[in-house]
């Protein structure tokens, strides 16, 4: 039997969506499946018997709402589809394992859309295979957003609703940037770059082919760059760091990725930190900064472990870079590491 966790907003298991997709829905109208495959056969598949009339809507893929923001932009965002016995029930399909390494931030704000629109309009079921992990993370994933609530206050709502909730740890870790972020998912956040260079880094260990589409844009060539109305560069400069050597653009404020002075691969880890200010000054004596991998980075392209990172215009060594990571001079572990020498470029405010 699903649980009522607020008014309109149920959570449940497989076995509870098959009685609701099958009978009809009562008073639930939408459901949400968070299982590792978004097809409807998987409950057939799950129970021999079991057969229940669907028919799709549309799909939608990651890249249609952000290429930017997954290492696959093609990968399958969701299925919409409408099902039961009179095709009265809309179910979103959302295709997400229950691994640490799954990127669940892909998916949360078009679920949590889904469950807004589904309580405006009926009732909302929202399930996964067990009713302890997937479902759990996004629920409190809306709890938190719709009540401003602190991870672990939300956590421990809805722990008080059913105490057999256990997110993994990868969703937890990534609700807490969630928090961090303001209860949004910000692509342009600090933190969220950090992750997603983490999520890059482990595909790569994977042996997946890393695709050079979702590289960061070369910002020499970005359109916010300095024009003038017939299209030439402007005489006065962008705030950015620029090769000494021909001043080329390397990389903007919004490419750096930030690291914790002094910790080892904890410097990934999105947590609130005491002293911001004093964090930032430190980074400063660092020899060195770090940045998203970006388009002019050839030597990444090509598929290397390692290797220096040279100025595309006039091929003066910028840095270095290494999957395997980096140690900063301030003792830090980057990993990966897109790594560029401040003796070797200039920094220019406009």
């Amino acid at each position: 039997m699903p649980c009522l966790v607020r008014d309109r907003l149920f959570f449940g298991n497989i076995g509870d969506a098959v009685e609701v997709l099958s009978g009809g829905g009562g008073e639930i109208t939408h459901v949400l499946s968070l299982l590792s495959s978004a097809s409807i056969s998987f409950f057939s598949e799950w129970r021999t018997g079991i057969e229940i009339p669907a028919e799709e809507i549309k799909k939608v893929f990651v890249g249609d709402v952000s290429p930017k923001r997954s290492l696959a932009p093609e990968k399958l965002l969701y299925s919409l589809q409408r099902a039961g016995p009179e095709m009265r029930l809309v179910r979103m399909a959302v295709p997400l394992r229950d691994t640490e390494e799954e990127d669940l931030l892909d998916y949360l704000e078009a679920c949590l859309e889904f469950i807004e629109e589904g309580r405006r309009e009926g009732a909302v079921l929202v399930h996964c295979f067990a009713g302890v992990s997937r479902s759990a993370a996004v629920i409190i994933a809306y709890l938190m957003k719709t009540e401003q609530k602190s991870l672990e206050d939300a956590l421990e709502s809805l722990r008080q609703i059913n105490q057999a909730i256990c997110p993994n740890d990868g969703f937890l870790d990534q609700l807490k940037l969630f928090e961090e972020m303001g209860f949004l998912v910000d692509t342009s956040n600090p933190m969220y770059k950090r992750f997603r260079l983490k999520i890059l880094g482990h595909s790569y260990k994977l042996g997946e082919k890393i695709d050079r589409s979702i590289f960061e844009v070369d910002p020499d060539l970005s359109p916010e760059s300095d024009t003038s109305e017939d299209g030439s560069k402007e005489g006065h400069e962008r705030s950015a760091y620029r090769c000494k050597k021909c001043r080329r653009i390397v990389a903007v404020k919004e490419n750096i990725v930030s690291h914790v002075p002094g910790e080892s691969e904890t410097c990934f880890e999105w947590q609130k930190r005491k002293s911001r200010s004093s964090f930032n000054r430190f980074q400063e004596q660092c020899s060195s900064f770090y940045v998203e991998p970006l388009k002019w980075m050839i030597s990444v392209e090509e598929g290397a472990l390692e290797g220096k990172l040279s100025c595309i215009q006039c091929d003066s060594r910028l840095g270095y870079f290494n999957w395997s990571g980096i140690q900063c001079s301030c003792g830090s572990w980057i990993t990966p590491a897109f790594q560029i020498h401040r003796s070797k470029v200039d920094f220019s405010a406009s």
